[in-house]
C-alpha cells in the first residue's frame, strides 16, 4: 500500500529549521566550514569534551542548564554547563592521578546516571578513549570488549561488578582501576575506588589534553553475524559531524530542551545522547527508567521538550495504545521528533500524524559512519517509509558489485543496489581495532559499502530494502524483508512484524513471516489465515510470506533492532553467532 506524501511539518512558534533550503545549502556546505562552528584547541587541536562543554563556559554560558537527570524514584538532578565543566575536570584529573595515560581506553558499566556523562565527557578532556558498555551485558561480552579494547579502567557500580565483572575479573589483566559508583559495602571489591570520595579530592581545575583532530576518541562495539565484535574507531574529529548533522538531521538550536531515548551504550546515545546536543548549547534530559508510555508522556509534557529522538521499537510500542495516546497531555512545546535504530515502517509515520500533530522523521545512519548520513529534514516533505535524503557534505549512492570485485554505480530509479558513501566526512571511523584486513573489505573504488540495499527515486529520496545477508531471493525475486513486514503491520491486529527467507527447493528461497500482536488480540489459526491473505492482497503471490509464526515477543538487540538472523538460526538449526547485543527474546 503507497502512502500520500506528507507535506513539510506544521508551522510553530518555534526557530525557523536549520535546513529550511536544502538544494543551497548542500551546494555551498563544505566540512571545512562547519569546522569554524567549533572554538578548537592551539595549533589546530580538537577535543570533543572542549566543544562539548568548556567553550560554552568560556563564552559565557555557564549558567545554562546542560542536563537535567530524572532518576526512577523521581528525584531530579540538574547540571549547569559550569557544573559539567567542574564535574568533568575533577574526572580528568582522577584519571592523571591514577597514572592513565594518553590514548588508553576507559570503559562505563553503568545505567543512564549522571556518572556516565561525567565519565565520559572527562575521558576525553584527559586525551582517554570512552568505551561504553550496555549495563545489561553478561560477563562474557564485558569480558569480550574489555579485553580486546585494553580497558585500563572500569566505572561501575558495586552491584555490577559483583554480577557481572567479577566472574571474569582474573581474565582482566589489563584492567588496572575500577571506580565504583554510588553506595559500597563492607566487602567492596579490593582494590577498587568511590569514585564520589575520589572526585571530592581531586581538582576542579584542569587543561584539556591537547589532543588532535586524528587522535581516537571514541571505541563503539558492534556485533556481526558471527565472528567477535568489531571495534569501530573514531577520532576527536568527529565531533565536527555531531554538531553538524544536529542542527541539518535534529533541527537544535542552543533553545531546544532535547531528549534522546537511547542508551550511551549504543552509539547513538553518544554522539546524539551526550555529544551534539552539548555542542549545540541545548538542555538535554536523560531518564534513568527504562521504556514506560505514561512516565514518557509525562516527561515530555513536564520537561517542555521540544526534540525528541526515539526508536522504532518504542514507537510501535506506543501505537500499540491506539490512535490518541496522547489524549490529556499539553505537548505544545514538542516541535521536531525523528526516529533512529532501524527503518520505521510507513504506517508508523502516518500514526504519529495523528497522535502528535507532526511526523516521526526517520533517517539513517551505522555505528561506522558515526553520525547521521540521511535524514528527512525538518523543512521538507516526507515520503512514509523513505530513510529521506543525503546530508549536506554527504555523496550516497547505490552501487552494484561486480564479479572482479569493483563496483558500479547504478543510476536509474527504483533499482536495488549496495547504499555507499563516498569516505570524507569527519566522524567516519577509522578503522576496526586490531582488524586492518576487515575494515579495507567495508571500501571499494573510492566508496564506503555499508552492507545495506536500498534503491533512490527520482526525487533523490532513498528507500531501504534490507541487509545485503537478510534480502530473500525467491524464484528468481530480490524480496526485502521491510517491505514485506510494513505490509503485515498494515493489519489492525500486528504490532509487529519480521521476516526471513527459507530454503525451497523449487523457489530457492520463500518468505515465512512472524508476527507479534496487539494488546487485546488473540493468536488463532483463523487470523493467521486473515494474515496470510492481507499479504497477499497487498503484495501478491510471489512476495507475500508463504507462511506465518504468531509469536509472544521477538529476540531484538537493546538498540531495539529485530534480530532477523536469530530467527533464521533458529528455523534452521543453525548457529547462533555472537548474542552479545540481545535484549528481548523468546524461543
Amino acid at each position: 500500500m503507497a502512502f500520500a506524501t506528507i507535506n513539510k511539518a506544521p508551522k510553530t512558534q518555534g526557530p525557523s529549521p536549520r535546513l529550511a533550503n536544502y538544494e543551497a545549502v548542500r551546494r555551498d556546505f563544505s566540512w571545512a566550514q562547519a569546522r569554524q562552528q567549533l572554538t578548537g584547541l592551539p595549533d589546530g587541536g580538537l577535543n570533543i569534551g572542549f566543544e562539548a562543554v568548556d567553550r560554552h563556559v568560556i563564552a559565557g554560558q555557564g549558567q545554562k542548564l546542560a542536563l537535567r537527570w530524572l532518576g526512577k524514584d523521581g528525584h531530579a538532578e540538574d547540571f549547569t554547563y559550569a557544573d559539567l565543566r567542574l564535574a568533568t575536570n575533577r574526572f580528568a584529573n582522577l584519571l592523571a592521578g591514577l597514572g592513565v595515560l594518553r590514548g588508553e581506553r576507559v570503559f562505563t558499566l553503568l545505567g543512564r546516571q549522571p556518572a556516565l556523562y561525567i565519565a565520559a565527557l572527562g575521558t576525553l578532556k584527559a586525551g582517554c578513549v570512552f568505551s561504553p558498555l550496555f549495563s545489561a551485558f553478561g560477563p562474557e561480552p564485558i569480558e569480550t570488549r574489555m579485553t580486546k579494547g585494553d580497558g585500563r579502567v572500569l566505572v561501575t557500580t558495586e552491584a555490577l561488578y559483583r554480577k557481572k565483572v567479577a566472574p571474569v575479573r582474573d581474565r582482566l589483566p589489563g584492567l588496572a582501576h575500577v571506580l565504583l559508583v554510588g553506595e559500597r559495602t563492607a566487602q567492596a571489591p579490593a582494590g577498587s575506588l568511590d569514585l564520589g570520595k575520589a572526585l571530592a579530592g581531586s581538582s576542579a581545575d584542569f587543561d584539556v589534553a591537547p589532543t588532535r583532530p586524528e587522535d581516537m576518541a571514541l571505541l563503539h562495539f558492534t556485533s556481526g553475524t558471527t565472528g567477535k565484535p568489531k571495534g569501530a574507531i573514531h577520532v576527536h574529529e568527529a565531533v565536527v559531524a555531531h554538531h553538524v548533522t544536529g542542527q541539518f538531521a535534529l533541527d537544535l538550536h542552543s533553545d531546544d530542551v532535547f531528549w534522546c531515548t537511547a542508551d550511551p551504550g549504543w552509539v547513538t546515545g553518544t554522539s546524539y545522547g551526550i555529544i551534539a546536543p552539548l555542542t549545540n548549547g541545548t538542555t538535554m534530559i536523560v531518564d534513568e527508567a527504562e521504556f514506560d508510555a505514561a512516565r514518557w508522556f509525562g516527561i515530555l509534557q513536564d520537561q517542555k521538550v521540544s526534540v525528541w529522538y526515539t526508536a522504532p521499537t518504542a514507537i510501535r510500542m506506543l501505537m500499540k495504545l491506539g490512535p490518541n495516546p496522547t489524549q490529556g497531555y499539553d505537548l505544545s512545546r514538542l516541535r521536531f521528533m525523528a526516529s533512529v535504530g532501524e527503518p520505521l515502517n510507513p504506517e508508523a509515520v502516518v500514526w504519529s500524524v495523528g497522535a502528535f500533530g507532526r511526523p516521526f522523521h526517520d533517517n539513517w545512519w551505522q555505528t561506522e559512519t558515526g553520525g547521521i548520513m540521511i535524514a528527512n529534514y525538518a523543512a521538507m516533505d516526507i515520503k512514509p517509509g523513505s530513510m529521506g535524503r543525503p546530508l549536506p557534505g554527504v555523496e550516497a549512492a547505490i552501487l552494484r558489485r561486480l564479479p572482479d570485485g569493483h563496483v558500479e554505480q547504478i543510476e536509474t530509479a527504483g533499482t536495488v543496489g549496495e547504499l555507499a558513501l563516498k569516505p570524507g566526512w569527519p566522524s567516519m571511523f577509522r578503522g576496526y581495532l586490531d582488524d586492518e584486513a576487515r575494515y579495507r573489505k567495508c571500501f571499494a573504488d573510492g566508496w564506503y559499502l555499508s552492507g545495506d540495499l536500498a534503491n533512490r527515486d527520482a526525487d533523490g529520496y532513498f528507500w531501504f530494502v534490507g541487509r545485503s545477508d537478510d534480502v530473500i531471493k525467491s524464484a528468481g525475486h530480490l524480496i526485502g524483508p521491510f517491505e514485506v513486514e510494513s505490509a503485515l503491520m498494515e493489519h489492525a491486529a500486528v504490532a509487529e512484524a519480521a521476516v526471513i527467507g527459507i530454503p525451497d527447493p523449487m523457489a530457492g528461497e520463500i518468505v515465512k513471516a512472524f508476527v507479534v500482536l496487539k494488546a487485546g488480540r488473540q493468536a488463532s489459526d483463523a487470523l493467521r489465515k486473515e494474515l496470510l491473505g492481507h499479504a497477499r492482497l497487498r503484495l501478491g503471490p510471489v512476495v507475500a510470506p508463504r507462511d506465518i509464526e504468531i509469536k509472544e515477543s521477538l529476540p531484538k538487540t537493546r538498540s531495539g533492532k529485530i534480530m532477523r538472523r536469530l530467527l533464521k538460526a533458529r528455523e534452521l538449526g543453525l548457529p547462533e553467532g555472537d548474542l552479545s547485543t540481545l535484549e528481548s527474546d523468546t524461543k
